[in-house]
């Protein structure tokens, strides 16, 4: 099982492995630590699955549509050594239970959700939580 969670909220007996998908833990300065989130916030820190800070930054100044972001995020995690680990996770959550934490409060529009559902593009009998 997959769950995808914000990573401000606490650990909870459920949620596995809990494995930050974020491309940094800072505040958007992009270098002052975020207060909110601490080492001991996720067990796991998967920089290479995070959308790259090009194509983020594309997306927060307007420059490209939701729609772009997702696709060029699917792009990324589609490339050979991106989706080699993809499959890993795929695989392991099929035993055992993770969680992709990020910042976003809402799965919605999230890449955390988007990376559940590549996962599932490997292992489609993998079960999907968004909190």
């Amino acid at each position: 099982m997959i769950r995808t969670k914000c990573i401000i909220l606490p650990p909870s007996a459920g949620d596995g492995l809990r494995i930050s998908v974020m491309s940094r833990h800072t505040l958007n300065d992009g270098v002052t630590p975020d207060p909110r989130i601490w080492p001991s916030s996720y067990d796991l820190w998967l920089k290479d699955v995070a959308p790259p800070d090009a194509i983020v930054g594309k997306y927060y100044r307007g420059e490209i549509t939701f729609d772009q972001y997702y696709n060029l995020y699917q792009a990324h995690l589609r490339k050979d050594h991106i989706a080699v680990i993809v499959q890993t996770i795929a695989r392991y959550a099929l035993h055992k239970r993770i969680t992709f934490l990020c910042i976003d409060w809402m799965p919605v529009m999230c890449h955390r959700t988007q990376l559940a559902y590549e996962c599932l593009y490997y292992e489609p009998t993998l079960h999907i939580q968004n909190f």
